[in-house]
């Protein structure tokens, strides 16, 4: 330690002498940080232990030691929710732009202190082979989009983030699944639920049997959509209506809460005549699987009525349901299950996590899986299951009839390990 750095620590002890030794030990952990020291910084508990713990520092990694990411598209989900989510990562940073609209692209690169450098249109998009700050693509594009630019992605070395839904057809998902392969580059879907310390939470008491067996699962995820000229509501560009777009949540949900894969599926759809918004994707959608040990999900998903997102897994020992589930914010569950205290009784309890980004936490676990050369946890695989699933259903809704799905070998067949920090 530098005479300098002695003497502020000096002085600052002196300040807080009153917090004794454990109040100097961190002041000096603060001041090797701030001469270059590395490493975490720990601070004490102040809380008593009948408290929720806080979690400490974040410790984000200094910005150049983090994965360079390139925003592909520049709507309202990379505005309002990817963007601000890496003032939260630790792990990642944006250093490009891709966008249409350069004017657009250079307002928001000063918002987030992207170099000149680090724009391109989907023209120069295949320059981004020429830019080493790029480790990743973040691919957040209309859905019959998505195939082409994580193609092009991997042919310019880069890894890939896509949104889901993955594509509009199960060929387009082996397109990019094959791609990756090619180039030795990774590929996740971004499900951000999976990611999610309340969903996490989930899991890892449906999967430890806190409910018991699980029985049965139900879910509604809608939405009342406005504009009819926008591209959800175009066939060629979003591939369907209400279910690859919000109901895809309900359905992979079912999926990761049980761990099994529907082996029949059965769906009914309806769009209301004459509205200018349904002409060539369903309004509404409703749909029901089937999985091997006898657990069923019902579900519903549509984008004409007031938003709702809820859901509830029944179990024969106990139940869990979240209202909201899918939200960006908001979430919280509740467990009802028999009296510990009272065999005449039931307790329904509550759990809060804290609200931070779901999107950060995602990123991250890309970035992690980028350095530490492992698979992540909802790989192409996991997003192109979900569309087998949908192109059933959709079969189902217009032959009136189930339709049987290949019954998977194991539990998460799909999936890569799970994410390190599971809340």
């Amino acid at each position: 330690m530098s005479d300098e750095t002695w003497g502020r620590l000096t002085r600052r002890q002196m300040l807080g002498a009153a917090g004794g030794l454990v109040g100097a030990a961190t002041i000096a952990s603060e001041a090797l940080a701030a001469e270059g020291g590395g490493g975490e910084v720990k601070l004490p508990s102040i809380s008593a232990q009948t408290e929720p713990e806080s979690g400490g520092p974040p410790n984000p990694e200094p910005p150049q030691s983090r994965v360079g990411y390139a925003i592909v598209g520049l709507g309202h989900l990379s505005l309002e929710e990817i963007l601000p989510a890496f003032g939260e990562t630790k792990k990642s940073r944006v250093v490009a732009l891709v966008s249409g609209d350069r004017e657009k692209a250079r307002k928001i690169a000063q918002q987030y202190g992207v170099p000149e450098k680090g724009l391109y249109d989907y023209k120069s998009y295949d320059r981004l082979v020429d830019n080493p700050d790029v480790q990743a693509v973040y691919i957040v594009l209309p859905n019959s989009m998505h195939a082409e630019y994580t193609v092009r992605a991997f042919r310019a070395g880069k890894h890939v983030l896509c949104e889901k839904p993955m594509a509009n057809s199960v060929a387009e998902c082996q397109q990019m699944i094959d791609a990756g392969r090619a180039a030795d580059r990774k590929l996740m879907i971004a499900y951000r639920m999976q990611y999610e310390p309340h969903h996490r939470a989930l899991i890892s008491l449906a999967r430890g049997k806190g409910l018991g067996t699980l029985k049965l699962f139900s879910a509604d995820n809608g939405q009342n959509q406005g504009d009819p000229n926008q591209w959800r509501q175009k066939k060629a560009l979003a591939g369907g209506g209400a279910l690859p777009d919000v109901g895809i949540y309900c359905l992979n949900a079912a999926r990761y809460l049980s761990g099994e894969e529907p082996v029949e599926v059965f769906a009914t759809t309806f769009s209301t005549p004459d509205d200018p918004r349904f002409k060539e994707v369903e309004e509404q959608i409703a749909f029901t699987l089937k999985f091997p040990s006898g657990f069923t999900a019902v579900c519903s998903s549509g984008y004409g009525h007031h938003q709702s997102r809820r859901m509830r897994l029944m179990g024969s020992e106990g139940w869990a349901d979240m209202d909201p589930a899918f939200a960006y914010h908001g979430l919280k569950w509740r467990l009802g299950r028999k009296s510990h205290d009272n065999p005449k009784g039931e307790d329904v309890t509550e759990r809060q996590f804290p609200q931070k980004s779901q999107f950060a936490r995602e990123i991250d676990h890309f970035s992690d899986c980028l350095r530490q050369n492992r698979t992540p946890h909802t790989p192409g695989e996991e997003g192109q299951q979900d569309l087998r699933i949908i192109e059933a259903l959709y079969r189902s809704a217009r032959e009136g009839k189930p339709v049987k799905l290949e019954a998977a070998k194991k539990l998460d067949a799909f999936r890569g390990p799970p994410p390190s920090e599971q809340g």
